[in-house]
């Protein structure tokens, strides 16, 4: 087993998401990592989200995404029950919509606990928002594992932090690939 779970989300929620993303464009940042700003790494157009944005009254869709990521984690400990016992308390800060158009990727091979900034991070998780053909690239390819995850609306990933699963996202060839993305980690 690779650790690597998977669901389909209700795809009007990826709808709603995308819109939300595309409507506030003041709020849109180049894509950064941990290193800052660099586009032979990574080369999207990312907005942060705080946890107080998803309780403001007119982002109920964040509320309705997060009710069913959290369906997909209970699914996630109950395939591996050990997890009930290890981890007590959970916690989601902020996160991410990216946007990746023709030319963009996140080509960095990279894990998402990489330092001690990062060390309360347990798992990461992704829902890609639209479809994306195979020939359009934009992949997210599980190095360690020669996994590699086509875009499919609503598909939803859970994964450790841990190097173990490194990944990184290939190049788009034609069209745009949207994507939520975040963490699941101990109180901080």
């Amino acid at each position: 087993p690779n650790f690597i779970g998977s669901w389909m989300m209700d795809s009007i929620v990826c709808d709603e998401i995308i819109a939300y993303f595309e409507t506030n464009k003041d709020r849109q940042k180049k894509g950064s990592r941990s290193g800052g700003i660099d586009t032979s790494f990574k080369d999207s157009t990312d907005m942060a989200i705080s946890p107080n944005d998803v309780q403001l009254p007119e982002n109920d869709f964040f509320r309705n995404y997060f009710k069913q990521l959290h369906s997909c984690y209970d699914d996630y400990v109950k395939q591996w029950p050990f997890l009930t016992g290890f981890v007590k308390k959970i916690d989601i800060g902020y996160f991410n919509i990216q946007r990746y158009q023709p030319g963009q990727h996140f080509s960095a091979v990279h894990t998402e606990r990489g330092d001690l900034s990062t060390l309360h991070r347990l798992y990461a998780w992704m829902t890609y928002l639209n479809d994306v053909d195979l020939g359009d690239g934009g992949s997210t390819t599980f190095t360690h594992y020669e996994l590699d995850v086509q875009p499919k609306k609503g598909l939803t990933l859970i994964w450790p932090a841990e190097w173990t699963h490194a990944h990184k996202g290939n190049e788009m060839k034609a069209n745009t690939k949207y994507i939520i993305t975040g963490w699941i980690h101990f109180p901080v």
